[in-house]
């Protein structure tokens, strides 16, 4: 795999990082029963006979899934390279209510919801209301969040409220990807894919002891393809893939009770700017709606003079000391940062309509402590955290018009949140426990937003174009924007074992948000009030009760979860983009902000989760998930318009079934099994917004299979897998500004069409 300069740089940036904490960590001084072979979910566990027993460590400590009390599903990295599972957004299909997708007009900006709540909006400002975690470590910003899956011990996705087990509070769920801790051997492993659309990818991982007390290891990554359709303008690809990854980490266990591990990571994707599919004939010119939902006719290509970009780089350093066999402390250091040039063509045409060349950078400094005790009867985690986050971004809105208009926006939020957190469990006998918790947050948000209107469409000066001349001055809230909001949120689970092979439990807990401010903010266009400008929106919270059932049956070869689920949800965030008047001359001319907070919703729902290992070689799993998520109170000009909102992000029906059938077959003289897999889903009618739009997607399946041969030793796998074999062609996410621009702009995204993989895996 060649490097080019641009990737040197990140894995230069990357290494000298992790060197650097390395020398600090020097003066200073780790659903259910299933086999490995199923189709399941199931990371490595206790076995019992050839079924196993998934540990999870959902709570920070581990614990077999069917014993812990709370909706989790996990994710073994043998099964995800047995299903040939590109990245974290395709694992949404076997998940009950969760939606995982790339956002819109982007290939690794992640847009999560779980059971109805969630964030779309990537802009400064938004916090995703579903937490994505690298070895207990918080990612702020989702830009770069929609990681290739490499280098994973297993991923857990729990849902609900989680705030009294885990550093920062997130309101609708997590994903928790745990990492491979390194081995006590020298360990080479290898993995190349090719594929259709000119795919190419190859991981190559290593990590050897350099000592009784110190290990060290790293991973560099290559995923690379051509577009799934063409720019029929520039020529360029659309919908292409070009990221290169990096992790280096180094271990230390001066003692038998001290570990310490020190990592780096990196990422750069250079893929082309991915365009949406317009929906409409333009307006003015008439241009006709393309065949091809992967075509595009897009003329920007640069936003600042740089082609599309996104980096994403951290390092970490995390402390764990055992003080005896009951208490265990711990200290979780990172810092992380990324920068995304997006050149966004929202029309999607050769003229320049309606563009928004766009600029974000994050960064973020975490520090959390955390201690964990298990006794006989007692077990639990109490800790600190800190974040000290800043998000910001600048972009132009670029519209063609009667007069062309250039409007500069630039939104600079600072974020510093302090929360202690306890949760813990009692075993009053070994059929009943009682688990209570309780978080306390501190949000304090700052932001600095600035807007202004020039004439002309060749950009404003902030991004490129001197000539620009200047028209108004629509928001100039550069200083004393600034709110703290503070909450307690509790959770109490009662879990009660009727006999070894079936646990209810039932759950009560609550989740919290904070304010803060929309980037976007357009005072003048908008007439909001300065007051209520200054106000910022409010934050949202959530109670939720649910009660499930965790059974095994025929001695854990057949494995049942079983959920239900209520919560109340008030003041919810609803971040949105809306056309606006800013001259008066009765033709909309530009876009701003407006978030609310809609006053109350309801969303009650039901999961069920299932593996059955039929004999020794064939398993059966499934899921289906049901969601009934309704406004009660949506505030707009005084009227409640409940009865006219939705949810988004949210079907009501989402299903899942899977096949896995193990043949043993010796080949070129070793013994082995050949796995055939196979599975389809099915998602629900979906919305992308809270109003009904000609971009909501209907219902919709999608069927995969993977035919995959596996040594007897586990050290070498090849597989081909072929993935929505149906080529069905969904809309994942879109924009809709139909009355903006000379041609209107009604585009949608769409998600991956047929593709179909041979995989070879290789390890020393």
């Amino acid at each position: 795999m060649r490097l080019t300069n641009k990737k040197m740089k990140l894995v230069n940036r990357s290494a000298i990082a992790t060197a650097a904490l390395l020398a600090l960590s020097g003066s200073a001084m780790g659903v259910a029963h299933a086999q490995e072979a199923s189709g399941a979910p199931a990371p490595a566990g206790e076995t019992a006979g050839d079924v196993q027993k998934v540990v999870v460590t959902a709570r920070r400590r581990e614990e077999t899934l069917q014993d812990v009390p709370v909706s989790v599903t996990a994710f073994s990295a043998d099964q995800l390279s047995k299903q040939g599972v590109p990245d974290v957004t395709a694992l949404a299909l076997a998940l009950p209510n969760t939606t995982l997708k790339a956002s819109r007009a982007t290939n690794s900006t992640l847009t999560a919801f779980i059971r109805g709540v969630g964030q779309a909006d990537p802009l400064a400002g938004f916090e995703s209301g579903v937490g994505i975690y690298i070895d207990d470590i918080y990612l702020a910003r989702p830009q770069a969040a929609v990681a290739d899956i490499y280098d994973v011990e297993r991923i857990e996705v729990l849902r609900g409220p989680q705030g009294t087990l885990y550093g920062r509070n997130t309101i609708g769920g997590a994903v928790k990807y745990v990492t491979r801790k390194l081995a006590a051997k020298p360990d080479v492993r290898l993995r190349t894919t090719v594929g259709n659309y000119g795919q190419v990818e190859g991981v190559a991982t290593a990590s050897t002891p350099i000592s009784d007390t110190v290990r060290i290891g790293g991973t560099v990554a290559r995923f690379k393809r051509d577009g799934f359709g063409k720019n029929l303008f520039t020529g360029a690809e659309n919908y292409d893939k070009d990221v290169t990854a990096l992790r280096l980490s180094a271990e230390f266990t001066p003692t038998p009770d001290l570990f310490i591990r020190i990592a780096g990571d990196g990422t750069q994707d250079d893929s082309s700017p991915k365009n949406g599919h317009r929906l409409i004939v333009g307006r003015t010119s008439g241009a006709p709606i393309l065949s091809n939902e992967f075509d595009t006719r897009a003329n920007l290509t640069k936003a600042l003079g740089h082609d599309q970009e996104v980096t994403a780089h951290g390092v970490s350093a995390l402390v764990e000391y055992r003080l005896n066999d009951q208490f265990t402390v711990k200290s979780i250091t990172a810092s992380r940062k990324d920068k995304s040039w997006a050149p966004i063509d929202f029309d999607s045409l050769q003229v320049v309509d309606m563009e928004v060349p766009a600029l974000y950078k994050n960064e973020q400094f975490s520090q959390e402590f955390n201690l964990t005790y298990t006794g006989d009867r007692i077990a639990g985690v109490a800790g600190v955290y800190y974040i000290d986050a800043q998000a910001y971004n600048k972009f132009d809105t670029i519209l063609a018009g009667a007069v062309p208009t250039s409007t500069f926006t630039s939104g600079d939020i600072g974020t510093k949140a302090w929360a202690a957190y306890i949760d813990g469990s009692y075993n009053f006998s070994d059929s009943l426990s009682l688990s209570l918790g309780g978080r306390y947050t501190v949000d304090k948000r700052t932001a600095s937003i600035y807007r202004q209107i020039f004439l002309g469409a060749g950009g404003t000066p902030e991004m490129g174009n001197a000539a620009a001349i200047p028209f108004r001055t629509d928001t100039d809230l550069r200083s004393g924007l600034e709110r703290e909001d503070k909450k307690f949120t509790p959770r109490v689970a009662v879990n009660y074992k009727l006999n070894a092979d079936h646990n209810v439990y039932a759950s009560y807990s609550e989740g919290f948000k904070g304010g803060g401010f929309d980037p976007r903010l357009n005072i003048v266009g908008t007439r909001i009030p300065l007051a209520e400008a200054r106000r910022g929106y409010s934050p949202e919270t959530i109670e939720t009760v649910e009660l499930g059932l965790k059974s095994s049956f025929n001695g854990g070869r057949i494995t049942t979860n079983t959920a239900l689920f209520h919560s109340d949800y008030q003041d919810v965030q609803i971040p949105g983009s809306i056309a606006i008047d800013t001259n008066g001359d009765g033709r909309d001319d530009s876009f701003a902000g407006v978030t609310t907070n809609a006053g109350k919703a309801k969303i009650r729902g039901f999961e069920f989760e299932t593996v059955a290992n039929l004999t020794r070689d064939f398993t059966l799993a499934g899921m289906y998930s049901y969601i009934d998520a309704e406004y009660k109170e949506y505030i707009v000009a005084g009227v409640n318009v409940a009865s006219q909102r939705v949810f988004q992000n949210t079907p009501k029906n989402s299903a899942n079934l899977r096949a896995n059938y193990d043949i043993a077959l010796p080949l070129m003289g070793h013994n082995g099994k050949i796995s055939l897999i196979g599975s389809v889903s099915y998602k629900g009618a979906t919305n992308q917004f809270e109003t009904v739009s000609i971009l909501d997607q209907e219902s919709y399946k999608l069927y995969d299979a993977s035919i995959v041969w596996t040594r007897a030793d586990g050290k070498i796998r090849a597989g081909i897998h072929g993935k929505n074999l149906g080529d069905e062609r969904y809309k994942t996410a879109g924009y809709l500004f139909p009355t903006l621009g000379n041609e209107g702009t009604l585009t949608a995204f769409y998600g991956n069409p047929r593709t179909v993989s041979a995989t070879l895996e290789y390890r020393f």
